[in-house]
């Protein structure tokens, strides 16, 4: 395959759940189809404290947890003989915030969908609601396999 920067790029949310692992599958195969190249994207966020004065706190091993987490995905998902090229990124941040970031100028932005619905989701919004209403690109959701 050609990895050359003009190759498409899709653009992965990799959290470590059964529909992450079914979007990463996806987005391979779909890279493999277009002769792109994959970014998987993960992010992870420093514990909240709630109360009158936040301690300072050292998020060191909340980091380095994330980042094993990430790549034990990344390794168990995609095995030893991957068909394309797949970039792995860990950044802090809000997961949707850092998705629509890295599929600014991406082809396509995959998502999965843990199909939570009800209250919390008209609390809180999904990563994949958030992705499909605000990305600049096409956005696939993926459900668990």
């Amino acid at each position: 395959m050609d990895t050359n920067d003009s190759a498409p790029r899709i653009v992965v949310g990799v959290d470590g759940s059964p529909s992450s692992g079914a979007a990463l599958r996806w987005a391979v195969r779909q890279a493999g189809l277009i002769g792109g190249t994959v970014d998987a994207v993960g992010a992870w966020e420093p514990p909240v404290a709630y109360g009158w004065s936040a301690p300072v706190v050292d998020t060191t091993l909340d980091e380095e947890a994330a980042r094993r987490a990430f790549t034990t995905e990344l390794r168990e998902v995609l095995g030893d003989a991957c068909p394309v090229k797949v970039n792995g990124r860990l950044v802090l941040g809000h997961p949707a915030a850092v998705l629509l970031e890295a599929a600014n100028d991406a082809e396509l932005l995959v998502v999965g969908n843990r199909g939570r619905g009800g209250f919390v989701r008209a609390m809180l919004g999904s990563v994949s609601q958030q992705c499909a209403l605000h990305a600049t690109c096409p956005v696939v959701i993926v459900r668990p396999e």
